[in-house]
């Protein structure tokens, strides 16, 4: 048993820490949520890494994202992220997509088997696609809902979608998986009610910018990281 793992290897057991180590994770978005569900990912002995996401780190990241430091403001978020993985575990392997995913460009994202997939993409459209495209591979996914605008973690909660509430991105899914025929999938959501912004700030596309902070979308990204590795080893 490698002893950068042990105290995990203490709770599950070495036959199950092996188990985490031959198995492969996909996370589509590296920001909030996806930066730390990566992180504890890693750390706990996964053994192939995919990390998605096209962005650049911007100095607005540094509230909330773990690559997001002053020395890597401007560098491709993956490429910074892989880099913090390898000191972490050298011996995952990583494989780094530094694109969009879109509809049109899916099936090259799923080149690589995933035992898992990670959704902590923004995009609606580009959110229900990795979801279908995931169940129809019959590859796990857990999705991640709205993480703006909220100040307290511990109203976070793992539940089917159609079982969610309060929340305004929540409601959007819901509405466009059932009208596609999805029956099912976890996700990971906050009751809490959003908090209107005490100034507006848009981005290059008009829309109006999502207050955020260092706690509530990290602890959502660990525990979307609990619910994959307890499912990857039936816990």
């Amino acid at each position: 048993m490698k002893e950068e793992f042990i105290r995990l290897g203490l709770i599950i057991g070495e036959q199950k820490l092996e188990l985490l180590s031959k198995k492969h994770v996909g996370v589509f978005g590296i920001g909030g949520v996806g930066s730390f569900a990566v992180e504890a990912l890693v750390r706990s002995n996964i053994g192939e890494i995919t990390i998605i996401d096209y962005d650049c780190i911007d100095r607005s990241n540094i509230n909330r994202q773990i690559p997001a430091l002053q020395e890597n403001i401007g560098r491709v978020k993956v490429e910074a992220t892989a880099e913090r993985i390898r000191k972490i575990n050298p011996d995952i392997k990583i494989n780094v997509i530094a694109e969009k995913y879109t509809p049109e460009n899916a099936e090259h994202f799923f080149e690589k088997k995933y035992d898992y997939i990670v959704d902590a993409i923004d995009m609606i459209t580009s959110k229900i696609d990795l979801i279908i495209n995931s169940q129809n591979k019959n590859i796990p996914i857990i999705s991640c809902m709205g993480m703006g605008n909220k100040m307290d973690p511990t109203r976070l909660q793992i539940a089917d979608i159609y079982k969610t509430h309060m929340c305004p991105l929540a409601k959007v899914m819901r509405k466009e998986l059932k009208d596609r025929g999805v029956k099912s999938l976890i996700t990971v959501f906050s009751d809490e009610k959003p908090i209107k912004p005490v100034w507006s700030i848009s981005n290059d596309a008009k829309r109006e910018i999502n207050g955020s902070n260092a706690f509530v979308p990290s602890a959502a990204g660990l525990i979307i990281a609990s619910k994959v590795i307890r499912d990857l080893i039936e816990y």
